[in-house]
């Protein structure tokens, strides 16, 4: 399989992956938001989806509010089918094999845009398995949303060592909010040099529905100081 270039405009691709073809779209910043323009910055986000079993992919509404969260603020983004999802071939794997898909859509990131910075994200099923990447990956921003604690093994993760935004809704019905905060408090006071933010999304389910919008905003305020050390690339008008 011919390895595609990074795409300068929206794309659906297919790239090499282990299991076999992975299915990729890529979303360039977006050009305005509320009338303003918005300075495209050297960032590529990739995003994970949740749990292909329970109808999880890259389409899901919390991932793509993530992903155009982030273009908003001038960032590029990629999202793609874990195999056996979509088009993407192979067959579910517990996480294992995710993990693989994850490696081989991040290595042809960095392959294609060496000049960009890697930011990495996930939701649900999503989050455990970029978690469990992150050390290894080394990406600089981690964002996980309602990350399955209790549900997965989160105990032999690595503790992350890059800046983290964690967000959970309080009502979440499938993801045990309080195993979350638990997790998260055990684990924050021992991580290794890392800024550890957690965000609590009062009346909100594990879909975030009717709170979309609140998550966009959660997102938004969750990672913007660290988008100062990042410059606007060449070409692009900053925006507010």
């Amino acid at each position: 399989m011919t390895i595609p270039a990074f795409p300068t405009d929206a794309a659906a691709l297919t790239l090499p992956g282990p299991a076999g073809a992975l299915e990729v779209a890529v979303d360039p910043p977006e050009a305005e938001v509320a009338g303003q323009p918005v300075a495209a910055l050297p960032i590529v986000a990739v995003l994970c989806h949740p749990l292909p079993t329970e109808g999880g992919t890259m389409h899901n509404k919390v991932v793509t509010m993530a992903a155009r969260s982030l273009r908003e603020l001038g960032v590029t983004t990629v999202r793609f089918n874990f195999r056996g999802t979509g088009t993407s071939a192979g067959e579910f794997d517990h996480g294992e094999g995710e993990l693989d898909d994850l490696r081989a859509v991040v290595a042809w990131v960095r392959a294609q845009r060496p000049d960009a910075a890697l930011w990495l994200g996930g939701f649900s099923f999503g989050a455990y398995v970029s978690l469990r990447g992150a050390v290894e990956l080394e990406p600089s921003v981690l964002i996980s949303i309602a990350p399955p604690a209790g549900r997965w093994d989160f105990d032999s993760i690595a503790l992350p060592t890059m800046p983290w935004l964690v967000i959970q809704g309080e009502e979440d019905e499938i993801v045990d909010p309080q195993a979350v905060y638990d997790w998260f408090a055990k684990i924050s006071e021992t991580l290794p040099g890392a800024t550890a933010e957690l965000i609590r999304m009062p009346d909100t389910s594990h879909f975030f529905h009717r709170k979309l919008m609140d998550l966009r905003g959660a997102i938004k305020h969750g990672v913007q100081r660290h988008l100062q050390a990042h410059d606007a690339l060449p070409g692009y008008d900053a925006g507010s």
